[in-house]
C-alpha cells in the first residue's frame, strides 16, 4: 500500500467522530464491548486480556464545535474536558461500555466523577497510580489497583480474565510497543521520510484499531515510506514535549514542519510508549506491570518524581538521543502539570546549553501564523548559532 493511501485511511479515522470503526468492530460479532480511556496511561492490556476494545478518547480536536461542555467547566480550565463532555452529551460516545480515567491532573479527576453523575448506565473508574516507588509499598498498592480493574473489566465483561489471558494480552502490547519504538527510531534517522504530521495520524489510528491490527499499520506505513523518495531539506532538528495530555491540532504539527523544523522526539500520545521495554511474559502478569509502571515508565509533568535531582534528565537524554538541535515547549493553555514544570526542564536546559523556544494551544487553535513565524525563528537562530 502506497503512503498517501496509508495516511489517507489514518486521517480518515482521526476526523472521525462518530467512531465507526469502532462501531465497526462492535458489530461484528455478538457481545463484544468497547472500554474508553483518557490520556495519558491506562494498563490497556487488562481491557484487552478481557476480549474488549480499548478506545482513546482524546477530546474533540478543532473540528467540534463545544456548546454544552462549555457549562460544565471554568473558561479557565484546558479545553479537553470540555471537549470530551461534549462527545458524551451529542451521543458520540454512546458506543462505549465504560471509562477510565486516569491520574493525570484534578480536572481529569473532577470529570471522572462528572462521568458518573452524566451517565449512570456506564462503567466508569478514576484509575490511580502510586505515588512511592518501592515495591513493597507502592507497587503493592498498584497491584491491587490493577487486580480491582481486572475483577471490574471481568464483570464486565461477561467473562473471567486469566493470567494466561493477560500474558498473551501483554505480548500483544509488547509487540505494538516495539512497532512504535521502529517509527520514531526510522523518523529520527530520516525525519524528511516520515513527517511528523503523517507520524501522528499513524499512531491516532491506535487509539481505535485492534491492537494487532495498529502494529501492522505501524510497519507498512514503515516499510511504504522507506520506499517512496522525499526531498531533503536542512531543516532543525527538535525535540516538541508538553503535549502529553491534550493534543495539538494537526496543523500546528504542519505549521512547525513547514516552519523548517524537524520533530526528531515528542510526547504526543504517552498511552503509546508510557512503559520503556517489553513486560516479563513470565510470573505473576500483575506484578510485572507495576514493576515495568514503577521502573521503567516515561516520565512526564503528571507523574510523581522522586529524585528530583533527575527533572530534566530524561529531555536533556532524548535531545542527545535523537541528535536534536533544541527543544520546543507546547503546552495546552491552563495546563497546569505541564506549564509547572515548564521553568525547571528550561532551566535544565540552559545549564546543558540547548536552545528552546515554548507556546501554548488549545485543541481548536484556529491562528497558526505566529507559531509558525515562532518556530520558523527558532530554527533559523539554531542554524546560525551551529554555522558559528
Amino acid at each position: 500500500m502506497a503512503v498517501a493511501d496509508i495516511v489517507a485511511r489514518c486521517g480518515n479515522l482521526f476526523e472521525d467522530l462518530s467512531f465507526s470503526a469502532v462501531r465497526d468492530w462492535k458489530a461484528a460479532a455478538p457481545g463484544r464491548k468497547a472500554v474508553g480511556y483518557m490520556p495519558i496511561y491506562v494498563p490497556r492490556e487488562l481491557i484487552h486480556a478481557a476480549g474488549m476494545l480499548p478506545v482513546g478518547i482524546f477530546g474533540g480536536g478543532d473540528q467540534l464545535e463545544v456548546i454544552q461542555g462549555d457549562a460544565y467547566y471554568q473558561s479557565y480550565i484546558c479545553r479537553i474536558p470540555r471537549s470530551t463532555i461534549e462527545l458524551g452529551l451529542t451521543g458520540r460516545l454512546d458506543l462505549l461500555d465504560g471509562m477510565l480515567f486516569p491520574s493525570i491532573c484534578d480536572v481529569i479527576r473532577n470529570l471522572s466523577g462528572m462521568w458518573q453523575i452524566l451517565f449512570k448506565d456506564k462503567y466508569v473508574r478514576y484509575f490511580d497510580v502510586p505515588q512511592n516507588y518501592q515495591d513493597s509499598v507502592g507497587g503493592a498498592f498498584y497491584v491491587n489497583e490493577l487486580r480491582v480493574l481486572r475483577d471490574e473489566l471481568a464483570k464486565l465483561a461477561g467473562r473471567a480474565v486469566s493470567d494466561d489471558d493477560l500474558r498473551k494480552s501483554i505480548a500483544v502490547y509488547n509487540d505494538n510497543r516495539r512497532a512504535i519504538d521502529e517509527l520514531y527510531d526510522y523518523r529520527a534517522k530520516k525525519p524528511w521520510q516520515a513527517p511528523t504530521a503523517e507520524v501522528y495520524l499513524v499512531l491516532r489510528a491506535g487509539l481505535v484499531l485492534p491492537v494487532e491490527e495498529h502494529s501492522k499499520l505501524v510497519r507498512e506505513y514503515l516499510a511504504a515510506a522507506d520506499a517512496e523518495p522525499r526531498a531533503r531539506r536542512d531543516n532543525a532538528r527538535v525535540v516538541l514535549t508538553g503535549a502529553f495530555c491534550e493534543q495539538p491540532p494537526l496543523n500546528l504539527i504542519k505549521s512547525i514542519e513547514m516552519a523548517g523544523c524537524y520533530i526528531v522526539d515528542d510526547d504526543f500520545m504517552l498511552c503509546f510508549r508510557w512503559l520503556l521495554g517489553d513486560v516479563p511474559l513470565e510470573g505473576d502478569p500483575l506484578e510485572n506491570l507495576s514493576k515495568a509502571f514503577l521502573h521503567h515508565s516515561a516520565s512526564t509533568a503528571s507523574k510523581y518524581d522522586v529524585h528530583k535531582e533527575d527533572k530534566g534528565k530524561p529531555l536533556v537524554q532524548s535531545v542527545k538521543h535523537y541528535g536534536a538541535e533544541g527543544v520546543i515547549f507546547a503546552a495546552p493553555s491552563f495546563c497546569d502539570p505541564a506549564l509547572l514544570e515548564r521553568p525547571m526542564l528550561q532551566g535544565v536546559l540552559k545549564k546543558h546549553g540547548i536552545p528552546y523556544t515554548a507556546f501554548k494551544y488549545a485543541e481548536n487553535t484556529g491562528q497558526m501564523a505566529p507559531i509558525r513565524e515562532q518556530a520558523g525563528t527558532f530554527a533559523d537562530s539554531i542554524k546560525l548559532w551551529s554555522a558559528v
